[in-house]
């Protein structure tokens, strides 16, 4: 018996979905990328070139209506997520859209819930990367006690991505594109979720040190709306605490790291380029670095996620649209609290 072929249509080739969503998909038996839009007509026909995708179109609601189109995969800039997912979860069309998820808490919740009106349909996030090689390991560790009680937890994403303030201002330091989230904030905060108890409380300060950049594409300096230094306290579920430190002006900062303390043992976990995981419990002399056999790591699989979810062979884990909106209320939490200089309490 052969597979039902699954068409997928590309709204946004931006460097992930070249790297990796694209390539992703082709790799799954039956299932085809049928179209694709860009940003403009050379940018599209450029990607269909490349990945030899047979049909290109003019705008993304022109690939939404298609009805030979089965599912959408959203790789735009987050200003266009709802819009984009809405759209085709009304045209009955199965979604999967990058991270961030959205702007704003409202743009998360509308999405949420036209998801809820289609169970039928899957929609899932991209999700973070970070973890994915230890995510079993790990969750097994939190099973087993390793920890403890756990007290404190520290989340850091510190490094010189925007030190050079003469460089172009970035997308991401433009809140009408990129919402309330803030450098990798969301997305570290999303990967620590899955391994802590549910955050309650938020206390956050920001800064913007260089208040404009230069225009992408003019002579003109612009200003910058989106913090480049973040300092988060919060308070979890049963009492622990946490610390958050970003930076995009860290001139050889720390990098992503994750840290768990508990009343029995230590984790850290550091999600640069290459993931490693470090453990230590009382009376080791040091932190014992972790080393997984291949057979034991963890992987990124978004694309064969979604595909099998589509088919019904297994349900969304990372990330689903619920888990999407926990993460979109911390953010704007973050972004609240600084802003009054008042805790925020959560859920929103």
């Amino acid at each position: 018996m052969t597979e039902d072929i699954i068409r997928i249509g590309i709204v946004g080739a931006g460097a992930n979905t070249r790297l990796r969503h694209i390539p992703g998909f082709q790799a799954i038996s039956g299932v085809e990328i049928h179209g694709v839009v860009n940003s403009s007509p050379e940018s599209t026909a450029k990607a269909a070139e490349d990945f030899e995708i047979p049909k290109t179109y003019t705008t993304w609601q022109e690939l939404v209506a298609d009805p030979e189109i089965d599912a959408v995969m959203i790789g735009t800039w987050p200003d266009l997520h709802c819009e984009i997912t809405c759209a085709a979860l009304e045209a009955g069309k199965h979604v999967l859209t990058e991270a961030r998820m959205a702007r704003n808490v409202a743009e998360a919740r509308q999405m949420l819930d036209v998801s809820d009106k289609h169970p039928d349909l899957v929609a899932q996030i991209v999700p973070s990367p970070f973890g994915l090689k230890h995510h079993d390991f790990l969750q097994d560790l939190i099973v087993d006690n390793f920890l403890g009680d756990l007290r404190e937890v520290v989340v850091i994403g510190a490094d010189d991505t925007f030190w050079d303030y003469t460089n172009p201002i970035h997308w991401r330091q433009d809140a009408e594109i990129s919402g309330f989230n803030v450098l990798t904030l969301g997305i570290m905060h999303e990967t620590v979720s899955r391994l802590i108890p549910k955050t309650v409380r938020v206390t956050a300060q920001t800064a913007i040190f260089e208040v404009t950049r230069p225009e992408a594409n003019g002579p003109a300096d612009i200003p910058v709306t989106v913090p480049d230094s973040v300092h988060v306290m919060t308070q979890l579920e049963g009492g622990a605490r946490g610390i958050y430190h970003f930076s995009g002006i860290d001139l050889f900062g720390p990098g992503r790291q994750i840290h768990l303390y508990g009343s029995r043992g230590t984790i850290k976990l550091i999600c640069d380029q290459e993931e490693q995981l470090f453990t230590g419990r009382l009376k080791d002399p040091e932190l014992t670095k972790i080393e997984l056999a291949p057979e034991k790591q963890g992987f990124w699989r978004v694309e064969e996620e979604f595909i099998c979810a589509i088919r019904g062979e297994e349900s969304v884990q990372l990330t689903d649209f619920k888990s999407g909106v926990a993460y979109m209320e911390f953010t704007e939490a973050v972004a609240n609290s600084a802003k009054t200089s008042q805790p925020v309490d959560l859920p929103l």
